[in-house]
């Protein structure tokens, strides 16, 4: 795993998850707008013939890059647009884990919740030739190559056994290396003794070998050109064209008298005078694969008790409605609402608003996982913790960079450099307030990541200070570390997605409790090199878990969610002192170790690394 994808992951999920959705003013439906037609049902789970990557290529270009960028990362045009950050399906971290079973359902069948919709425009085999050159995006030619060479030299034979499209799109790239380690009945474990990076490239390869054949170049006329390709290969052009539903078999849009809703005020004051609310409308024009569009926003009063009603706005089947109201300081936004077919009327989900608190026993603790990477000088330790709030109040929260949470506090003797919020966290709050944020009541849970270095030693002793009572404390260790201490139960060697793990249990913890142990021995996977990003065993277990990967002194949760550009002489100068991203990215490394050494003020860092931030956005 090469650095620059960590970085890119990261500093992706920042730029993007930092953009609130781009607004238009009170823009109706276009004429002859075309509702999106329905989810179409899932099919077998393989392609009746070899997907066609150079197909695929094409209708990535046009349907996918916009919102996944040209090369997957995540960056395209339309992602910052988005209320969510983009999948940067283009990172092996990602792409080695998925089957192309799993993406053609998500293609065929869209992920509404992440605004992504269902691709009806196209054929079954169309979203298997997309969902195939996607796979790719992750590879390169040399990694190609190689694993050809180690696979036409280990397991000459083996060939026709991954030509079997149901097997293969069934299988990831990290089941294929799983195969090519251990065999089984069809062919042998040739690459037992593979490094991962040539394991993986062997998958790499061993993939092509499900593609279509590319058909021989055919000699014909310039004039001629056009006609032969479309005749031959459907383009993403001509498939948008023939799966864009006619007008005379769409009903006509409902208009509906009233979209309303109301906010459930429970925090005991009254609501602001003349508080605006604002409707927010997307859908997905009339081509549903083109990616969800604002097109209308709309700003009414709310009522003294809450009530608000948005009138005469046409609603049409299947598009989202959702609102957003700003009320001291505190930003709220409602779920999201899909307009069902036959609606004469139309309620959005209520918002609901608590009693603020400073006391964090409003929160429940119902997890706590450690991790630990030992790839650099200093390891670094990463507490996930998980907590609830089924209070009946928001608990408001002060936090600055690199000092400690009330309720999740660093290890005694280590150095904190930052927090991070994992990426299937309920939402945390910006409240207006510096340096402070607020966790409402919410049936999801607080995923929160505390990260830290330690001192390093052949043993190395941890002290952490629990705040809240702990029930359930896991502790994963890389192969070949051990930890020892009278709480703590060995749960041996575990698997996970791939990587051993040595896991221990600790006793449940009563509040302000201290967790202690003591860690020896020495990762059997950390390069000798040292480099973060080769601890294999850190990377792959946290994504295990879901878990968004950490830059460090990243505070995602205090982000500003209003997109900040600024534009000039002095970002431009910027750009020219770094000849590409990578230059970059190494200026931010160097950056975060001269802040961590305590060799560049807090206000310098933050600034610097900021413009460092909006330089790199721009040249990606």
């Amino acid at each position: 795993m090469k650095l620059r994808h960590i970085l890119l992951l990261t500093l992706g999920t920042l730029l993007l998850t930092a953009c609130n959705q781009t607004l238009a003013a009170d823009v109706t439906p276009p004429p002859g707008y075309v509702p999106p037609t329905p989810v179409p049902t899932l099919g077998p789970l393989y392609p009746e013939q070899a997907p066609d990557v150079e197909n695929g290529k094409a209708i990535y270009a046009e349907k996918c890059a916009a919102c996944h960028g040209d090369t997957g990362l995540g960056d395209g045009a339309q992602s910052k647009d988005l209320p969510f950050s983009v999948i940067p399906i283009g990172l092996p971290e990602f792409a080695n884990e998925a089957s192309p079973s799993s993406w053609y359902a998500v293609v065929t069948q869209g992920r509404l919740e992440r605004f992504m919709p269902p691709f009806v425009s196209l054929t079954d085999q169309e979203r298997w030739d997309v969902v195939t050159y996607a796979l790719t995006l992750h590879t390169t030619n040399g990694q190609i190559e190689l694993g050809k060479t180690l696979f036409e030299t280990n397991c000459t034979d083996c060939a026709e056994a991954f030509t079997n499209l149901q097997m293969m799109s069934a299988l990831s790239e990290a089941d294929l290396v799983k195969l090519v380690r251990e065999g089984n009945g069809n062919f042998p474990a040739f690459g037992s003794g593979f490094s991962d990076e040539e394991a993986y490239a062997v998958a790499a390869y061993i993939r092509t070998l499900s593609f279509a054949v590319p058909p021989a170049p055919v000699a014909v006329a310039a004039t001629e050109t056009l006609a032969a390709t479309e005749a031959v290969t459907p383009s993403a052009e001509g498939t948008a064209i023939e799966g864009t539903p006619q007008a005379e078999a769409t009903e006509e849009p409902l208009t509906v008298s009233t979209i309303q809703g109301q906010i459930d005020n429970r925090s005991g004051e009254d609501l602001p005078s003349d508080l605006k609310i604002t409707l927010h409308v997307f859908d997905h024009g009339s081509d549903p694969s083109a990616g969800p569009t604002e097109i209308l926003n709309q700003i009414s009063i709310v009522n003294s008790d809450g009530t608000y009603a948005f009138d005469d706005v046409e609603v049409i089947e299947n598009q989202i409605y959702l609102v957003d109201v700003e009320i001291n300081g505190m930003s709220y936004q409602s779920e999201f609402t899909v307009a069902p077919a036959g609606a004469t009327e139309l309620t959005l989900e209520p918002i609901v608003l608590y009693p603020t608190t400073e006391d964090y026993n409003v929160l429940t603790l119902e997890e706590l996982q450690i991790y630990f990477d030992f790839a650099s000088e200093a390891p670094i330790i990463y507490s996930v913790y998980f907590f609830s709030n089924t209070s009946e109040k928001t608990l408001l929260v002060q936090a600055i960079q690199g000092e400690d949470i009330a309720f999740a506090t660093f290890p005694e003797g280590s150095t904190g450099m930052g927090y991070e919020t994992t990426n299937d966290s309920a939402p945390f709050i910006s409240t207006g307030i510096e340096n402070t944020f607020a966790m409402p009541p919410t049936e999801t849970p607080y995923g929160l990541i505390a990260f830290a270095s330690v001192p390093n030693a052949e043993e190395i002793q941890i002290k952490m200070p629990v705040q809240l009572a702990a029930a359930t404390i896991t502790i994963h260790l890389p192969e070949g570390m051990t930890a020892s201490g009278t709480s703590l139960t060995d749960g041996g060697i575990q698997n996970l997605e791939g990587t051993n793990f040595h896991i221990y249990t600790a006793a449940p913890i009563a509040q302000d409790g201290t967790l202690e142990f003591t860690l020896s021995g020495k990762p059997e996977t950390v390069a000798k090199e040292p480099d973060i990003t080769q601890n294999q065993t850190v990377l792959i277990g946290v994504g295990a878990l879901g878990i968004t990967l950490i830059l460090a002194g990243v505070f995602m949760y205090l982000r500003d969610r209003k997109k900040q550009t600024e534009e000039g002489d002095e970002d431009e100068e910027d750009d020219d002192q770094f000849d590409d991203t990578e230059s970059i990215m190494d200026a931010i490394i160097a950056l975060d170790e001269l802040h961590r050494a305590g060799k560049i003020a807090d206000e310098a860092y933050k600034k610097r690394r900021s413009e460092l931030t909006e330089t790199l956005k721009r040249k990606g």
